[in-house]
């Protein structure tokens, strides 16, 4: 099978890591596509190619993606339609990161009768953290609840907010501040962000947990009716939801975004040492008994080829790229819209980047990793 060309639109942290990780992989041709000439820039990676495009223009887009297998949007939330649109009219598969719902529902618009593939909210949640509840989920006769945890946290947390800066300061904000999708009392609902307050316990440590909007992309329809409670969680340490919720809620900047952007990306630093967090607890019925089933993963930072990759770059970039390997192996439909559920966990984990989610790669890349990347 000969190399697949692709372009990823965005040069930021996770487009980045998803060109590293394509062109380690020796399957695939990686163009870099950005309007910011010094993001550019910064991309050193060999046998990466960079364009400037003004990724904001669909006809530019299109341009771009002429003899292009796929487009893999790395870039804000705010551009998904006009990249998807793009696609469709190039005939290029499709492939997100997106948390946002809106715009999710443009791209299945987009997908229907199709004859590539469009793939959202391929990241880490939505993304994994639906391939993983699912997998749980379908172990039961009889399903009541199902929590999804996720949290992207500094290591070594210092600061008031016992947080740091891992991701899209832009997309942190939309989950705090948009309604939040659920299931409660087997009825579709909305649930307000920073509410459905719970703490847990894992190894010792604390934490908190509460409603934020989009992480459960597109499970709550494929569960409703199935179940009685369905919930998204974000994950954090204790004391940060009550200062988010003074900000946004009390000093009313939920209102003025652009200003608490400002706020958090002066006052709080960013770090590569961090550890993505995934907690998904499932109860009902199994064989007539009830039972409660969890599962825990567990992904920190990654020295790769002697760069420190984050682990939310990690396991972001390591969604998207396993969903495009499948797209291009045949193991997903190459057609139409793709459910992110809708993958086995089984295949997801043993696909050469979805092994970075096994516990036994934390913090490091083993030989074997390598291997399976290098090889086509």
């Amino acid at each position: 099978m000969t190399a697949w060309p692709v372009l990823i639109v965005g040069a930021g942290k996770i487009g980045r890591m998803i060109a590293s990780l394509l062109t380690g992989a020796g399957d695939y041709e990686v163009t870099i596509a950005d309007r910011d000439a010094l993001a550019l820039a910064a991309v050193t990676r060999p046998g990466v190619k960079t364009a400037t495009v003004d990724v904001s223009n669909e006809n530019a887009l299109v341009d771009a993606l002429q003899d292009k297998k796929a487009v893999l949007s790395a870039a804000p939330f705010f551009l998904t339609e006009t990249i998807a649109r793009a696609a469709k009219r190039a005939g290029a598969h499709y492939l997100d990161l997106t948390e946002d719902v809106a715009s999710t529902k443009a791209v299945k618009a987009l997908a229907a009768k199709s004859r590539t593939a469009f793939a959202p909210q391929c990241g880490l949640a939505p993304g994994f953290v639906s391939i993983a509840g699912h997998d749980l989920a379908a172990r039961f006769d009889e399903l009541d609840s199902l929590t999804l945890r996720v949290g992207a946290l500094p290591r070594y947390p210092t600061n008031a907010l016992k947080y740091n800066l891992t991701w899209s300061t832009d997309g942190l904000i939309n989950e705090y501040c948009n309604a939040c999708e659920a299931i409660v009392d087997g009825e579709p609902a909305m649930v307000q962000p920073l509410e459905g307050y719970e703490t847990f316990s894992l190894d010792g440590v604390d934490y908190e947990a509460f409603n934020t909007s989009g992480g459960l992309g597109s499970l709550a329809e494929t569960l409703s009716g199935k179940v009685r409670s369905l919930r998204y969680l974000t994950v954090r340490y204790p004391g940060h939801r009550d200062i988010m919720r003074l900000l946004l809620q009390d000093l009313g900047l939920r209102d003025r975004r652009d200003l608490m952007r400002d706020v958090l990306e002066t006052a709080v630093p960013v770090t590569k040492q961090d550890v993505v967090l995934v907690f998904i607890t499932a109860s009902g019925t199994i064989g007539g008994l009830r039972e409660q089933i969890s599962a825990v993963y567990r992904v920190t930072a990654k020295d790769m080829d002697g760069e420190l990759w984050s682990a939310i770059q990690v396991t972001t970039s390591a969604g998207i790229c396993a969903t495009l390997d499948m797209i291009r192996d045949g193991s997903l439909s190459g057609a139409g819209f793709i459910r992110q559920e809708e993958i086995p966990l089984a295949r997801f984990l043993n696909n050469r980047f979805g092994s970075h989610f096994d516990p036994e790669n934390s913090g490091k890349t083993p030989a074997g990793v390598r291997k399976r990347l290098v090889a086509a």
